[in-house]
């Protein structure tokens, strides 16, 4: 009714509406969303059609937020090491020690990437004993001032039995990470984090392990390794235009000679005195590479002539479509 109409109402008569729905999300850090047997994190949107004398109907869409981690930091580029050392008592008997020396590349991984350790295992005792490495996922959960933790299996391997006196290396044995959600360590109730724990199994004794922390981010290892190396290869590119390290062209663009003449390449070149100068700056086959391409462009590959006998223009013209 126009006349008991407010202001901010309008009228939807029968058939069918779409509204587009816009919101930005706080600039504060978000936590990624995340499943976990005690608790969750979860984002949706909620929408409500009031009616007059009937119940609101309600829809909830959830969707999924991730707080970005770059492994490119220096803190997860620098290398994770430890050694530990373990001597087996039998009553009044006592073994030789058995030691353990383990080595990582970096701190940060993606999901998919494959982790190289690098290890020594040495059994100087009378037991037989396997070498192994696991990746191990921990959630803690934090509600009214007590904490519950939970501790799984993401991933393990298992080396060669060493017998006494035997020694093995692992020379970059290979460990890879499975699709697992990233780490979670700003958020105040909810913690997830990773650790490669390298280990030697000693039946009849606690095991003697090493425990590397990991953290799983979401932007991978840049090529270059770093980001300081990305910008010296970022400062590289930007002299690549004077010519000193040409990008390689897998069909040279067509010679001047079949599109112009040679009085017309020499009347645009600069006069002797410039050229003088540039020669003194830029000598050598560089200078020639810029005297060549720096006046005409080579042409398009649609603008060669498809009937070079018939006469042409002075410059060539785009073939008709």
């Amino acid at each position: 009714d126009d006349d008991n109409s407010e202001e901010g109402l309008h009228t939807i008569h029968s058939g069918r509406h779409e509204y587009a729905f816009s919101f930005e999300l706080p600039q504060t850090p978000l936590a990624t969303s995340f499943e976990g047997r005690h608790g969750s994190v979860r984002y949706w949107v909620k929408a409500e059609l009031h009616r007059p004398w009937f119940l609101p109907v309600k829809l909830k869409k959830e969707f999924t937020v991730f707080e970005h981690i770059d492994i490119n930091t220096p803190s997860l580029l620098s290398p994770q090491a430890g050694t530990k050392e373990k001597t087996l008592c039998c009553w009044f008997c006592t073994s030789g020690p058995i030691s353990l020396s383990a080595k990582i590349e970096r701190k940060g991984y993606t999901p998919g990437e494959s982790i190289q350790i690098f290890a020594e295992i040495e059994n100087c005792s009378s037991r037989v004993v396997v070498p192994k490495a696991a990746i191990y996922q921990t959630q803690a959960f934090y509600a009214k001032g007590k904490m519950k933790e939970v501790k799984q299996l993401i991933a393990n391997l298992r080396g060669e039995s060493l017998s006494s006196g035997k020694t093995e290396t692992w020379n970059g044995k290979q460990l890879k990470i499975p699709p697992v959600s990233p780490s979670i360590l700003d958020c105040s109730i909810i913690r997830v984090e990773y650790s490669l724990m390298v280990y030697v199994d000693i039946p009849g004794a606690m095991d003697l392990f090493l425990n590397l922390p990991l953290v799983i981010g979401t932007i991978p290892l840049h090529p270059f390794g770093s980001r300081t190396s990305s910008v010296s290869s970022q400062c590289s590119m930007n002299v690549n235009w004077l010519g000193l390290t040409l990008p390689e062209r897998p069909e040279a663009p067509p010679s001047y000679a079949e599109v112009v003449t040679e009085e017309q390449r020499q009347s645009s070149l600069a006069p002797l005195g410039v050229c003088d100068d540039f020669e003194r700056v830029l000598p050598g086959p560089l200078f020639v590479y810029i005297q060549e391409f720096r006046f005409l462009p080579p042409p398009l590959y649609s603008e060669i002539d498809p009937n070079p006998d018939q006469p042409t223009d002075d410059r060539p013209s785009c073939p008709s479509r």
